[in-house]
C-alpha cells in the first residue's frame, strides 16, 4: 500500500478513534474508552508493522497455467 494512503487511512483512523473514545467519556463509560483508544492505536501500528500480502496466482498451493486447455 503506498505511503500517502496509509497516511490518510491512519489520520481517519486517529479521528474516529478520538470520537470514539470521547464520546463514550461522556457517556460515561470510562474503562471502554481506553479499551477504544487501544484498539485505534493497535489498528494503525499494525498497518504500518505488517507488510500487505503480495500473492501469485495459485489455487491451493498449486500453481495455475496460464494457457486454456483444449478438448
Amino acid at each position: 500500500m503506498p505511503v500517502k494512503i496509509k497516511l490518510g487511512l491512519s489520520l481517519v483512523t486517529i479521528l474516529v478513534a478520538a470520537i470514539a473514545a470521547w464520546y463514550q467519556h461522556r457517556l460515561g463509560h470510562d474503562h471502554i474508552q481506553y479499551v477504544v483508544a487501544f484498539l485505534g492505536l493497535f489498528m494503525i501500528f499494525a498497518m504500518w508493522l505488517f507488510p500487505e500480502v503480495k500473492r501469485e496466482e495459485t489455487a491451493g498451493g498449486v500453481k495455475r497455467d496460464a494457457t486454456p486447455r483444449q478438448s
